[in-house]
């Protein structure tokens, strides 16, 4: 699984990626978290707001940071 954190490095961005890492270890998964803080690909993602989360290519979060309950219903 590939998830990625879209985001230019705001402190939203920053505490949506800490709340990735935490639940990808508290479930114990396999993922690879990348970081995307490069505008343009960003808007490759038709992204307008961040921080952004897409799982596997898929944008399923944008403009909002996300809940650990929310992340957790989305990655289990």
């Amino acid at each position: 699984m590939k998830i990625q954190i879209l985001g230019t490095g705001c402190p939203k961005c920053e505490k949506t990626a800490k709340v990735v890492r935490e639940v990808v270890e508290e479930l114990g998964l396999d993922a690879e978290i990348e970081k995307v803080t490069d505008l343009n690909e960003i808007m490759a993602f038709n992204v307008m707001m961040t921080p952004a989360v897409a799982i596997d290519g898929q944008v399923k979060i944008a403009g909002r940071v996300p809940s650990a309950r929310a992340l957790k219903k989305l990655l289990d």
